[in-house]
């Protein structure tokens, strides 16, 4: 039987519960643009560290993060319609209040960027060895959005860090006053943070083939997932008496391990990381020619074009035919 901590005990030995000011704050919000905005950082760097241009990931970005954020409130909306039938169905437009899918976020991201990524004449499976732990630290940054919705929380426990609920948000889960819960934002957020140090440890020994950073991020992502979801105590739809997220993490596990297991995990000697597909790396050089004939200066990053490109007059970036 789970034991009731009241009073200075609770505050001693519990996480604190935000209120509703973090809701007012539309803190969900900025958490989720903060985890963007440092990820996207990562991402750069790595990305400049495999010889790519940094601005590559902007580019990718605009179109990959809007995208993906429809995603994910899709697999929401998808997963739990009920809460947005009848007169209900307006609130599906309200992201601030919560309710994004991250599995829908990576579909939806993830092949955005990838059409991206091959209009550009980038390799795609470098590119998402090199996005895929900012993936993982935008995910950490964002679960402190729940936090402050004070929503998605786990079961009632007795351990010290368990989290405080506000009474009445307890109730509505079907709880009694006075219990602590399991803070499953902290979990996944720890959880997303040791698997952004882990892959970056891995990717620098470049033992493994290119894309299976990615890959590792997708298997180990939803292994924490698989159980932080096991311990949430919110209302979810199910299937043969198994969560939905339950069911979509041992599908993408499943996945991960097929894809591995048929097409290799080390690295082959035919193996690159070369960022662009035809094998070119952003170099120093001053000028680049026009096809008529004229120079122009171009940024200290920038990459040789193909012999069939154009090259914009404003920026001197090579365009893809």
């Amino acid at each position: 039987m789970t034991a009731l901590l009241t009073g200075p005990a609770a505050l001693l030995a519990s996480l604190p519960s935000p209120g509703t000011w973090g809701r007012q704050l539309r803190l969900y919000g900025i958490m989720i643009a903060l985890g963007v905005i440092l990820g996207l950082e990562l991402a750069r760097r790595r990305w400049a560290a495999r010889g790519g241009d940094p601005e590559d990931m902007y580019a990718i970005a605009m179109w990959a993060v809007p995208i993906g954020l429809v995603g994910a409130r899709l697999y929401h909306v998808i997963t739990d319609n009920e809460l947005y039938r009848g007169a209900n169905w307006y609130q599906a437009f309200y992201i601030w209040n919560g309710g994004l899918g991250i599995p829908g976020g990576l579909i939806a991201g993830v092949a955005a960027g990838a059409w991206v990524a091959r209009r550009r004449g980038i390799r795609i499976p470098t590119a998402l060895d090199a996005v895929a732990p900012s993936l993982a630290l935008a995910q950490a940054i964002g679960r402190w959005g729940n936090y402050f919705n004070i929503e998605l929380f786990g079961r009632p426990t007795t351990l010290p860090w368990g989290l405080q609920i506000p009474d009445d948000v307890a109730a509505r889960a079907g709880y009694g006053p006075g219990l602590l819960y399991h803070p499953t934002f902290l979990y996944e957020m720890l959880w997303n943070l040791s698997l952004v140090c882990v892959l970056i440890l891995i990717d620098r020994r470049r033992v493994l083939r290119p894309g299976r950073i990615f890959a590792l991020y997708i298997g180990g992502y939803f292994l924490g997932r698989l159980w932080v979801e096991a311990l949430r105590s919110d209302e979810a739809n199910k299937i043969l008496g198994l969560r939905v997220n339950i069911w979509t993490s041992l599908i993408a596990m499943a996945a991960v391990a097929a894809f591995l297991a048929t097409r290799g995990l080390r690295r082959r000697p035919d193996d690159t990381d070369e960022p662009y597909d035809d094998g070119h790396r952003w170099a120093q050089a001053p000028v680049l020619e026009h096809q008529d004939g004229t120079d122009v200066a171009r940024p200290a990053a920038t990459r040789s074009p193909a012999p069939d490109w154009t090259v914009d007059s404003a920026s001197g970036r090579p365009d893809p035919p």
